[in-house]
């Protein structure tokens, strides 16, 4: 029996809209660095550390010089950019420690992303990607928490926040079932190389599968985090330098050849000219246990000063994106969520709760103004809010300080008696905003948090 004319035009029609629908949605790629220093890059100015593959991309992206991040640790931090949201607004307020007990009795494993929040991979396959994690998870040990569980497809890498750049044996012991490399769900296998390698030939595998289809990648690699693990001829490149920042630049110097692996892969592939791509960094860099340098900021990991909370970021999409440009306004993490989304086809108008917002319209000129006016940071008792060129950091053992970040980017003349009314102003602004939020959903005990206080101190005399 043959099919009218009419009825074949009309099946074919469909299954080249359908083809081009496909095709036509641009592939999501998103590298994400863990604790490097804001200045520790040659696209920021470093003279120090050698990131060739990744200031060749700064040269074909956008830079954005006030990216900040919504947490200055690493796991709220990734709580908020998965989902878009503010994390405190679901409680997730505090790094998950594993191995500890919180305030209200919860263990480490049971510290992890609220099962009710969706997550970035969870509305990419809403829109038919095919989704990926390779790397650092850091949002919950238990299995409830699983990547496999929470939008991703594909998961290679550890549900904990730091491990062993080497492979676990008998000369390197594994001491938390967390750091265990795993492939899936409970495929528990050690790599044979060095991570930071290893996890980005995943990536591109992952790739090649998938070319064919709209995929989302990312890939969270642990670099920079302690343990200082380095490859001996990744040491002997590094010149001038001693101690931890000889070998956090030859980490550095391993991460920057895997993007850049990454990234010829993509345009060895054919699909450069149709994928999204985003670097950055979860936090500032902890100067006291890598030796990380955020300079010109002050701070340092875990504290709400410009070097604890203000990152690199680059974005790439060719033929939508002006290359080799500065953007000069603020933006979160959080808006990752949002402009995924969007790229993706998706209506984020549907998504309740979002703080986030798409950048691209800002990007592309169609839209005027800033992203953000107003940013807020909050941990316990500490808090700070940016609005427009002002910036409160809070503390509980002293007075606010107030800063203006576009005259004074180093927050070194505190403005708060000269301005009393400012004070009171952004006060009154985070403290309406605190009043929004859940409780935390878990709180470790006192002499735990006294770190961030060190180091803030720390940095200061530095």
């Amino acid at each position: 029996m043959k099919l009218p004319r009419q009825v074949l035009l009309f099946f074919v029609s469909f299954t080249m809209l359908f083809s081009g629908w496909a095709q036509d949605k641009p592939n999501i790629v998103f590298i994400l660095s863990d604790d490097a220093g804001y200045a520790d890059f040659g696209f920021h100015g470093s003279k120090e550390f050698k990131t060739p593959e990744l200031d060749k991309f700064a040269k074909n992206a956008v830079r954005f010089s006030q990216a900040y991040v919504s947490a200055a640790v690493c796991g709220p931090s990734r709580a908020g950019l998965l989902t878009g949201k503010y994390q405190q607004k679901f409680g997730f307020e505090e790094n998950n420690v594993p191995g500890l007990m919180s305030k209200n009795g919860l263990t480490g494993d049971d510290m992890g992303l609220p099962l009710d929040q969706k997550t970035i991979a969870d509305y990419l396959k809403e829109q038919g990607y095919k989704t990926a994690l390779f790397g650092k998870w850091h949002q919950g040990n238990a299995d409830r928490f699983h990547p496999t569980k929470r939008g991703f497809d594909e998961f290679y890498g550890f549900r904990g926040g730091a491990r062993s750049y080497m492979p676990y044996g008998a000369d390197n012991e594994l001491k938390r079932s967390e750091d265990r490399l795993e492939r899936g769900f409970e495929g528990f296998q050690e790599h044979k190389g060095y991570l930071t390698e290893e996890l980005a030939d995943e990536a591109i595998a992952f790739m090649e599968r998938n070319q064919k289809n709209p995929f989302f990648v990312y890939l969270a690699f642990n670099a920079v985090h302690t343990p200082m693990e380095a490859k001996e001829e990744d040491l002997e490149k590094v010149k001038g330098l001693t101690g931890k920042r000889k070998t956090l630049a030859a980490m550095t110097i391993a991460m920057d050849r895997a993007c850049g692996k990454v990234l010829d892969r993509i345009k060895a592939l054919g699909l450069d000219k149709n994928t999204l791509i985003v670097f950055t960094n979860d936090n500032g860099g902890p100067s006291d246990a890598n030796e990380s340098s955020n300079l010109p900021l002050s701070g340092t990991k875990a504290n709400h000063l410009e070097g604890g909370i203000r990152v690199p970021f680059l974005m790439s999409w060719p033929g939508k994106l002006k290359p080799n440009t500065v953007y000069e306004n603020p933006i979160s993490t959080l808006d990752l969520l949002p402009t995924f989304v969007t790229a993706a086809g998706g209506n984020i108008n549907v998504i309740d709760g979002l703080d986030g917002v798409d950048l691209l319209p800002y990007l592309q000129g169609k839209k005027q103004g800033k992203p953000h006016e107003t940013l807020y940071w909050k941990k316990e008792a500490r808090g700070a809010i940016r609005h427009n060129d002002w910036k409160l950091v809070r503390f509980p053992d002293r007075p606010a300080e107030l800063y203006n970040i576009k005259e004074d980017i180093s927050e070194t003349n505190d403005l708060a008696f000269k301005y009393p009314q400012k004070v009171r102003e952004l006060y009154q602004m985070l403290f309406d905003w605190e009043l929004t939020l859940e409780r935390p959903l878990w709180q470790l005990e006192r002499r735990f948090e006294g770190l961030a206080a060190k180091r803030m101190d720390a940095y200061r005399k530095h």
